[in-house]
């Protein structure tokens, strides 16, 4: 434990001993001393410890030691220190969160180094740091280790790396300013030397940020190092640009053009119909199964949302498969999400179980070998819907641009038709606070037909 609770007293002399001069101070209620053979030797370690007092650092209360020097003794480098990051947060982290860590390391960990004498190829580095090192796997003894550790790794990867592990910098060099700017500045860039995307930005800093505080957490650095550098993230602009947002009319459209196209077509009709009406995401509704719905005669029915199936690569999933199953987007693992869903979904899934059945384990929506419905499939089917279904200049705009669009589309028409924002907030599974960010706009213009609703109340009832 750390305190500022510290005495140092003065050299007391020893007579027929041969370190005779003896340094003694209090840490907390503990005493500590060192005995030297030399009084300048003490009076020299004295003065270390009362200017280490006097800067205001803390000591240890098990070592006797300012804060820098246990520090100091602890010393280990910034790659080594990501890699025991990386496999602290392995076991627990969604395998697209997985593949984050590795990235943002990947970016940040080739500059941090003393110099670039006999550096490796940057890509070269790269694919070191994120496919080999920051890539966990289970060993013959079912211990989780780095895929370096595991598999043979070429030689152009082993040198890279011996390269870096003598080249990296200290953890304790992440103390200062330089250092650290020189992390972030590294994060705003892509590989090939562009601007990165400002949320690209912004998550790699909150990757950085957490494995700055678990260097804080091991005692490795003293303080979180962030607050030292005049550096902001770049400013985001999260909020939907509803020119490119279909209205109820040309999202009918599109759903009904990716029907035309053929088996594939009326296979995934459905699934764009779940995006649209029930606006789930495309990972929730790849997941979908004939059990999560309810699908009455006539009338609403309704979708229970319980898991997401994004597309990650198999290198990052515990099961070796494509896609990482996992509960719903910032909900506890085992939460749901009821949605109602208009008659016209309802008797769209139905169509669909009549016509194509299930999958095995009930999945709606399967690839054309049956497996995993793919971003890849679905995607080349949206491009030809957008094609049929909007004009030559509206398909060279942005309008419709990708699938996730009919969420949008989804969400925005519930706000203008009189939701309210909480209902919808519940429904399309955001926090209010994300809801207000990305549909400012439609919320806006549902108030203004609110705001009528009520005037014309007012106005009825008022006596002349």
């Amino acid at each position: 434990m750390l305190t500022y609770d510290v005495q140092i007293w003065g050299i007391r002399k020893r007579p027929n001993r041969a370190a005779a001069y003896q340094l003694r101070w209090r840490v907390g209620p503990r005493p500590f001393s060192k005995s030297y053979r030399l009084k300048a030797q003490a009076d020299g370690r004295r003065a270390e410890l009362l200017t280490a007092l006097r800067n205001r650092e803390q000591f240890d209360t098990e070592t006797g030691l300012p804060a820098s020097e246990v520090q100091a003794l602890k010393a280990t480098t910034w790659y080594t220190h990501t890699r025991d990051y990386a496999r602290m947060k392995w076991p627990n982290a969604s395998a697209k969160h997985r593949a984050s860590i590795a990235d943002t390391l990947a970016t940040i960990t080739p500059k941090l180094v003393k110099d670039n004498r006999g550096a490796p190829a940057a890509q070269t580095l790269r694919t070191a740091l994120y496919s080999w090192v920051y890539r966990f796997v289970l060993d013959d003894e079912g211990g989780l280790v780095p895929r370096l550790d595991a598999h043979q790794a070429p030689p152009e990867i082993i040198a890279a790396l011996n390269w870096l592990a003598g080249k990296s910098v200290d953890i304790t060099a992440l103390s200062t300013p330089a250092t650290v700017r020189k992390a972030l500045d590294a994060l705003t860039l892509r590989t090939d030397g562009g601007p990165a995307a400002e949320n690209t930005v912004n998550r790699k800093r909150t990757v950085f940020s957490n494995c700055l505080r678990y260097a804080v957490e091991r005692e490795l650095l003293t303080a979180l190092p962030l607050g030292k550098v005049d550096w902001s993230p770049p400013e985001t602009d999260d909020e939907i640009d509803f020119r490119y947002v279909p209205g109820p009319k040309l999202a009918k459209d599109l759903i009904e053009a990716v029907g035309e196209l053929g088996e594939r077509g009326r296979h995934l009709k459905a699934f764009f119909g779940c995006l649209y009406y029930a606006a789930t995401r495309p990972g929730e509704a790849a997941g979908l199964r004939a059990a999560d719905f309810t699908l009455p005669e006539e009338g609403w029915g309704e979708v229970l949302l319980s898991a997401s199936m994004p597309r990650v690569g198999s290198g990052w999933t515990d099961t070796g498969e494509s896609f990482d199953t996992r509960g719903l987007k910032k909900r506890a693992r085992k939460a749901t999400r009821a949605v109602p869903i208009p008659p016209i979904l309802v008797s769209m899934v139905r169509r669909h179980i009549e016509e194509f059945g299930t999958a095995g384990d009930g999945r709606l929506f399967r690839a054309v070998q049956g497996g995993h419905l793919l971003s890849k499939e679905y995607g080349q089917l949206w491009k030809a819907a957008r094609l049929a279904a909007l004009t030559q200049t509206e398909a060279a705009s942005r309008l419709a641009e990708v699938p996730y669009s009919l969420r949008h589309a989804g969400v925005s028409l519930w706000l203008e038709s009189g939701v309210s924002p909480a209902e919808v907030a519940r429904r399309a599974g955001h926090s209010i606070a994300v809801l207000f960010r990305f549909y400012v706009k439609a919320i806006h213009r549902s108030q203004d037909q609110a705001n009528r609703q009520i005037e014309q109340a007012l106005t009825s009832t008022h006596r002349p």
